[in-house]
């Protein structure tokens, strides 16, 4: 099965990977403690977006052509769920 990752979801870890360099620049320059977690947080935020946008649009295409060929999507959906509750 060929995976199709879009501009949009690209752009999302272009962003979160120019957070990461700023709470770098933020360390090296010995910013606060608050400060840096606070930019972390929103990192870790961005990656769990970016996570259940790239679970929610494969399951979409994978449950549409499972129902195509007459198959059982139920457990497709139980896989989606169980990655995304392993990826926290």
């Amino acid at each position: 099965m060929d995976y199709n990752y879009g501009e949009d979801i690209k752009r999302r870890l272009r962003r979160i990977e120019g957070q990461v360099r700023g709470v770098l620049k933020m360390m090296d320059e010995q910013k606060n403690c608050k400060d840096v977690v606070a930019q972390l947080s929103a990192v870790r935020n961005a990656s769990d977006r970016a996570i259940a946008q790239i679970v929610a649009e494969n399951l979409q295409r994978c449950l549409l052509e499972e129902q195509a060929v007459g198959g059982d999507t139920g457990k497709m959906v139980k896989e989606a769920v169980e990655l995304l509750v392993k990826s926290r």
